[in-house]
């Protein structure tokens, strides 16, 4: 039986459209025809003896095999990156684009003005920080690197945990005037709360409320952490925030402080086959330091009293 030789121009047009799910999609970001992607989806299909994608109205599906075969191709692919690096010029200082995914509120409220003193350190990377409510896979290339408050699971990935920062229940004081301080977890019962649209939340982890609170009587909803704090800022209740959004700057107290302990763990994840080219490298260090500085880590702690 003669070898399978698939042509490598065929997998990286099947690594580009199992990514965007339809030949639409994949074309656009290709700047080619959709049907010139069908003609090597095909020919690649031929090739192996095997169908690699299903597909109806809503797009194109990996089947089982393609499923594998799309984690061979995108190993090949990470391997192909840092090969290309590791044979460049050698650059004195690390250069390139690193894309960093992660939730809104830390990329907006701390990311962002943090990331100015990194480029002030590495003036040749270029930071795109990209926001997001889900998950995002670093083995798919939709981020270099990803900081989300839950480990991610996956193949060829590291997973690293950087630090743990407290939430704290705010409230502004034109709340507070009408309708009181409260002084005791019971309390809450009586006072209303900005926070999110429950059937829009796609991580658990942000349902940080819940754990203070089992049934709290909601004035404002949004799937935005920020609005939610302005919201608050604005009187529309009381509000469970990370320390690292600096709800203080809007005029927001903090509430029960003895009472209420929430904290949540920020994780790293990095492709195992690109953590250590340079730019990778630079970026993650001054994470990990950033975030150790500001949050060092502790053990994930459930709030020790009943819940109001």
């Amino acid at each position: 039986m003669s070898p399978i030789d698939p042509n490598w121009h065929d997998l990286k047009i099947f690594l580009e459209v199992a990514r965007c799910g339809t030949l639409g999609a994949a074309a656009r970001r290709l700047k080619v025809d959709p049907s010139t992607l069908s003609r090597h989806i095909s020919r690649l299909e031929e090739t192996i003896n095997a169908p690699i994608f299903e597909r109806n109205n809503q797009g194109l599906h990996l089947t089982a095999g393609g499923q594998g075969l799309l984690e061979y191709v995108e190993s090949m692919e990470a391997s192909a990156v840092a090969l290309a690096e590791q044979l460049g010029d050698h650059p004195k200082e690390p250069s390139g684009t690193v894309r960093v995914g992660s939730m809104e509120g830390i990329a907006s409220l701390y990311l962002a003005a943090e990331f100015q003193g990194f480029s002030a350190l590495h003036p040749k990377i270029a930071i795109e920080l990209v926001t997001t409510t889900q998950q995002m896979h670093v083995n798919r290339r939709e981020a270099d690197v990803f900081l989300s408050f839950f480990p991610m699971v996956g193949k060829s990935i590291d997973v690293t945990p950087l630090g743990s920062f407290p939430l704290h229940l705010y409230a502004a004081p034109e709340y507070l005037t009408q309708h009181g301080h409260p002084t005791s977890l019971e309390d809450l019962l009586d006072h209303q709360f900005a926070s999110y649209v429950d059937d829009l939340i796609q991580l658990d982890t942000v349902r940080w409320l819940n754990e203070v609170i089992t049934r709290p009587k909601l004035s404002f909803q949004s799937s935005s952490m920020i609005a939610q704090m302005f919201a608050a800022a604005a009187g529309a209740g009381i509000v469970m925030l990370p320390s690292f959004a600096k709800p203080e700057r809007l005029g927001l107290l903090r509430l029960l402080d003895e009472q209420v302990n929430v904290r949540r763990t920020i994780w790293m994840t990095v492709h195992r086959d690109l953590q250590y080219l340079p730019r990778i490298k630079a970026v993650t260090r001054f994470l990990e330091k950033t975030i150790a500085r500001d949050y060092p880590c502790e053990p994930p702690v459930r709030n020790p009293e009943a819940k109001a």
